[in-house]
């Protein structure tokens, strides 16, 4: 985005400027490797200019992810009697916001208890909205279910900010069109909700017996997933497990490499899983179905991990971050494998969207707590990848 100058004064636009910088490099490298800086460079002033106008970077962040925010809820809030205008705005918004996901999910945590309550509001409302839009499509569902569905249309529509895949953007719109129709559209979902059980790693820790090594990732993960990476201390980790925090290191040589040993074990059972599904199952929708099951199950066990996995992992040291996000995108690619096979008809762009935004969906069911039943996130999943478009 250019400038806009008048002369040889400041540019009108340049809060703008600063806002859309600090969007892309937040979401690009993480909120913790930008520098204010950083953000300055980007735009072509010095720091002092970029102080004008925000306080400090957690100001900064606030306004990104608020900025994000803002345009969903006035689409949704125009009250349109016009369902697929509705819709067709919503597309075009997800696109034109797409680093959202990644701001709210990974980067609004660095920001102060009450800025994240003012931001989670928020956050509700557009939910609130993307669930009337949901009883409009759809009378017949009672209020929990058109809730549900307003969260699984959020994650399908912040999809896009967890990969870079690229289609024409008209194409891109008329595929979320009918990511959101789909899952307006499928009949009333499984009743009742989920138990709330703490997820394994809480319940090892809980029952002890393990080995020392174990009880640490295990704490390692429950800690890092609830108060994030930087804010916590190996003498943490080492407390919860009742041992100092210099004899952590008799098991890890840093936080680093525990953080890397949480990444590694969470990432060998899916790819364990992912084989031994692929040896059961010779029908490829057999085995995709038999997938979107075992991931459910398995993030809505491992909350802690799919928190790290999707927030923590530029944390890692370069080398171990390369691994961790190949090791994610050869993971995706099986995926998508599958359903071409199933769908011939899909390129493998079109295939990788579907398949994420359906990952994406059991990721925030897991990481948030909103869920009904695995088997309701099964269906929406399964409904997403198998129906959209056709």
């Amino acid at each position: 985005m250019a400038e806009t100058r008048t002369g040889g004064t400041r540019p009108r636009n340049r809060r703008e400027l600063i806002t859309a910088a600090a969007s892309r490099l937040f979401h690009e490298r993480g909120y913790t490797r930008v520098s204010v800086s950083d953000i300055a460079e980007a735009v072509g002033v010095g720091p002092s200019a970029l102080y004008r106008h925000f306080a400090g970077k957690q100001r900064l962040l606030r306004r990104v992810v608020l900025d994000h925010l803002h345009p969903f809820e006035r689409v949704l809030s125009a009250r349109s009697d016009d369902l697929d205008a509705v819709v067709r705005e919503l597309a075009a918004t997800a696109l034109d916001h797409r680093e959202l996901g990644v701001l709210w999910q990974r980067e609004a945590r660095h920001l102060p208890e009450g800025e994240r309550a003012e931001l989670k509001d928020q956050l509700r409302v557009v939910a609130g909205g993307l669930a009337e839009l949901a009883r409009a499509s759809r009378p017949d569902l009672s209020e929990e279910d058109a809730r549900f569905r307003g969260w699984c249309l959020f994650s399908a529509l912040t999809s896009p900010s967890y990969h870079s895949t690229e289609l024409p953007r008209g194409q891109f719109e008329v595929l979320l069109r009918d990511v959101v129709r789909t899952i307006t559209g499928l009949p009333p979902l499984v009743s009742g909700r989920r138990r709330g059980v703490p997820d394994a790693d809480t319940l090892l820790l809980q029952r002890g017996g393990a080995s020392r090594r174990r009880q640490l990732l295990s704490a390692a993960t429950r800690l890092f997933a609830e108060r994030g990476y930087d804010a916590v201390t190996t003498e943490e980790i080492g407390a919860e497990v009742g041992i100092s925090g210099p004899s952590v290191y008799n098991h890890f040589a840093s936080k680093q490499e525990l953080l890397a040993a949480v990444i590694t074990r969470g990432s060998a059972w899916l790819e364990i899983d992912l084989g031994r599904t692929l040896v059961r199952e010779p029908d490829p929708q057999e085995a995709l179905r038999a997938l979107l099951w075992s991931y459910i199950t398995f993030a809505l066990d491992h909350g802690g991990f799919i928190e790290l996995l999707v927030g923590e992992v530029g944390h890692l040291p370069d080398h171990e971050r390369h691994r961790a996000r190949q090791t994610q995108r050869e993971y995706v690619s099986e995926w998508v494998s599958l359903l071409r096979e199933i769908r011939p008809e899909l390129d493998a762009a079109t295939a990788r969207v579907l398949v994420q935004a359906t990952l994406t969906l059991a990721n925030d069911m897991a990481r948030t707590g909103t869920v009904r039943t695995p088997e309701a996130v099964r269906q929406v999943g399964a409904a997403l990848m198998l129906t959209t478009g056709t």
